[in-house]
């Protein structure tokens, strides 16, 4: 008896303090509407308003919401992930496009991209690790053949990428988290014997290759570029007619936990980040389950990359996956690493479609555990380029470099909603709309200010309340409109 005694008052003992330390990482984060006022900043199709500043309003007591009513709920008593940034990528078409501007453009589009008040305050930037489809050619760090790397130079991104990437890190203050991904092995590396249309790396060259990565970060980082972190392989499981290189699951968690980590880990750059996947979400479960599923790989593995093009075939975006991934791996963290409006055409520049698309997928993909999101070419010219195979696409921002002007698309905009209002280090909220009509996301920031993002995908213009505790304001959100609620 004596003994069954003692195992109780030890359960009891232990059962508590699990309990109390389970309390304090869910303290909630003291927030009150007292006294505050919440200025709407909005963005609408067919109007003049991008980013404008369109109302101020007050909260009144909240009664109990009608079924007549719509409502967007927000709870900052609950949080959930850490925002790490948003950002798009530099690639060399952004950079060669860039170096056309006049000096006075330049300017203005750095601005517009990174200063966080004049700005939509970008603070993520992915890059390409040599050539990719959206550079003017192929091209390798390496010489033909050169197994021991002995040539290895980034001479080639001195003339247009590093410049724009060091312009970049000083009109965003000085700060940028940078991560870059390869799209093929040089092409002496692959079993097709070419960097285009697929094939995989050769196993022979599976140590050549993960001490690549080394290399190009210390030598980025040696020309003043701190690299936050990598990706394995872009778009592993797609065969394309421009850069690639297939990965099966079990390929690119035998490489991660067999060469690449370790390879970084000797040579000093464990605290770099390693993305897995980086591809679509309808693959990134079962991609998820193979990789992080083994310790040994997982280890090394800060989280997954993912992109919105699984719903080319006229599908639907598969947001669940996400959210899966994130429920089922809660210690790796989910980035989205690239999406664009593909198909460029001139004439659809202020396509509002292309923005809400950008929108819905935002908000999406923080509700289910997203910690930043990138768009993809930062910049491209008139012709959805440069190129080198032809895939024009579009990008928030285009350059006509023959006029010198630049072009700011609904998509700018609509990402701005996002990275103007939510900091780094913000944390995710809860938050909820009461009709289908409406979709929402929230982030309280590290200095208290919540930021609210409600996107109209209706026809109709609507009133809502928004609802903070027993408090309430009314707001009026114009059709195929996005707003950002600041308070």
């Amino acid at each position: 008896m004596k003994k069954k005694t003692i195992l109780i008052v030890v359960f009891l003992i232990t059962s508590n303090y699990i309990f109390s330390q389970q309390k304090s990482v869910a303290k909630p984060i003291p927030f009150s509407t007292k006294g505050k006022t919440i200025t709407v900043y909005t963005s609408a199709d067919s109007t003049n308003l991008r980013l404008s500043e369109t109302d101020k309003i007050g909260f009144k007591k909240l009664s109990q919401p009608t079924e007549g009513e719509i409502s967007v709920f927000v709870d900052p008593a609950k949080t959930a992930q850490t925002f790490l940034g948003i950002g798009a990528a530099l690639t060399d078409a952004s950079a060669e496009t860039f170096a056309k501007l006049s000096l006075k453009k330049q300017q203005e589009f750095l601005k517009a991209y990174f200063d966080k008040e004049s700005g939509i305050g970008y603070t993520l930037v992915r890059t390409n690790i040599h050539s990719c489809d959206f550079s003017s050619g192929s091209y390798t760090y390496v010489a033909e053949g050169d197994t021991a790397l002995k040539t290895f130079s980034i001479s080639h991104d001195k003339e247009f990428r590093i410049p724009l990437i060091k312009q970049a890190i000083a009109a965003a203050g000085g700060n940028l988290t940078l991560y870059a991904s390869p799209w093929s092995p040089p092409s002496f590396m692959k079993t097709n014997n070419e960097m285009l249309r697929g094939g995989k790396l050769n196993p022979a060259f599976n140590q050549t290759w993960a001490n690549y990565f080394t290399k190009f970060i210390k030598a980025y980082e040696k020309e003043g570029i701190p690299v936050w972190g990598i990706s394995i392989q872009n778009e592993p499981m797609a065969t394309q007619r421009w850069e690639s290189c297939i990965y099966t699951a079990e390929e690119e968690r035998d490489f991660l936990k067999n060469y690449l980590g370790p390879t970084m880990k000797k040579n000093g750059l464990a605290n770099k980040k390693i993305i897995v996947w980086d591809h679509n979400r309808d693959l990134m479960v079962h991609r998820a389950n193979v990789i992080f599923d083994d310790p040994e790989a997982a280890k090394y593995a800060w989280g997954m990359g993912f992109h919105w093009y699984e719903n080319w075939s006229g599908g639907q975006p598969m947001f669940e996956n996400v959210g899966i991934v994130n429920k089922t791996y809660p210690t790796k963290n989910l980035l989205f690493t690239e999406g664009c409006a593909e198909s460029f055409k001139q004439e659809g520049y202020q396509r509002w479609t292309n923005g809400e698309r950008y929108g819905r997928s935002m908000i999406n993909d923080f509700n289910n555990g997203t910690v930043g999101w990138t768009d993809w070419n930062i910049l491209l010219d008139e012709t959805g380029g440069p190129n080198h195979v032809g895939n024009f696409c579009f990008a928030p921002v285009h350059a006509d470099t023959k006029s010198g002007e630049i072009i700011y698309t609904p998509s700018y905009y609509y990402i701005g909603h996002f990275s103007k209002f939510i900091r780094p280090g913000a944390k995710k909220i809860n938050s909820a709309a009461s009709r289908s009509q409406l979709l929402t996301t929230s982030f309280i920031n590290p200095d208290g200010k919540i930021a609210v993002v409600v996107m109209n995908q209706s026809d109709k213009r609507i009133t809502y309340n928004l609802c903070i505790g027993t408090d309430a304001a009314i707001i009026t959100i114009l059709p195929h409109a996005i707003q950002t609620l600041v308070l």
